[in-house]
């Protein structure tokens, strides 16, 4: 059900396999893990999306709300934070992928009405109706995995018999889903969502087999950037996971991942094509 010609279409952009594309991550939030507020003024905001526009990033991820435990922020509160970005990024780079990070249907489509290509679900489909947002603007849609877990909650002792399996089984799922629901399935990307849901030992294990996902033929997005999973392995604080991140990003690739949300865009641009180049013009 995947696209025929293996071709990922957002906005006006294409994709195609061997192509690796850089997510960049635009917080618009005041607690942010990784900078801590440092682009959730606006005008903050716009100079690092150009910035990252600048240093090769094909898409660029705007969030309105922590992913992490924190203060509740409402619906309306999510809005104000990300539709009239939305928009005035839309006018300043006209061709550029513009991705929403929200579980909301209600944000997923006032984004989309403002110049969104894509809503970026890391909840797993906890609102239901956001597939139907994006059949409705016909807009991508990434299809997530979290163990069950609601939106903003931490596991405690999770488990699973095969947790590659279980990732397989629920984004394939939700990405069949919103086909039937009007999704264009070259719009579709799955998320195995590092650390959602899961321990060190899962999200070790999902990038060890990343290549499980890539063959079921969906576009694999990874966001592994300063993630704990890293941190833990390496013994390493937040700001010090670059290098374990590039590592991470190499690996994921090499093993066919596609899209990759990045902090660092310039670094993760300059990895990628290296393993681009690597591999050879037409891929792994």
């Amino acid at each position: 059900m995947s696209s025929p010609s293996g071709v990922l279409r957002l906005g006006g952009a294409e994709f195609g396999p061997g192509q690796y594309a850089v997510m960049a991550v635009l917080n618009r939030t005041p607690d942010s893990f990784y900078d801590k507020g440092a682009t959730f003024a606006f005008d903050a905001a716009l100079a690092a999306a150009d910035a990252a526009v600048a240093a090769g990033a094909d898409i660029v991820d705007v969030g309105g709300v922590k992913a992490g435990y924190g203060e509740h922020v409402s619906t309306e509160e999510e809005i104000r934070r990300t539709v009239p970005f939305v928009a005035e990024l839309r006018r300043r780079h006209p061709g550029l992928v513009i991705s929403v990070d929200t579980w909301r249907a209600r944000v997923g489509r006032e984004c989309a009405e403002a110049g969104a290509d894509l809503i970026n679900d890391t909840w797993s489909g906890a609102d239901p109706d956001l597939a139907r947002a994006a059949a409705e603007y016909d807009v991508g849609l990434v299809c997530s995995h979290s163990g069950g877990l609601g939106p903003r909650t931490d596991p405690h002792r999770v488990s699973y018999a095969d947790v590659v399996a279980d990732v397989e089984s629920t984004v394939v799922g939700l990405a069949e889903r919103a086909v039937s629901l009007g999704v264009r399935p070259d719009r579709l990307l799955i998320d195995p969502t590092h650390d959602f849901g899961k321990n060190t030992y899962h999200s070790l294990e999902l990038t060890r087999r990343l290549g499980e996902l890539a063959a079921t033929g969906w576009p694999v997005l990874v966001a592994v950037s300063n993630k704990d999973f890293i941190g833990e392995t390496l013994d390493r604080p937040v700001a010090e996971r670059g290098p374990g991140t590039l590592a991470a990003l190499a690996v994921s690739a090499w093993l066919g991942a596609r899209v990759f949300r990045v902090h660092d865009t310039a670094a993760a641009r300059g990895a990628l094509d290296a393993v681009a180049g690597l591999a050879g013009a037409d891929g792994v």
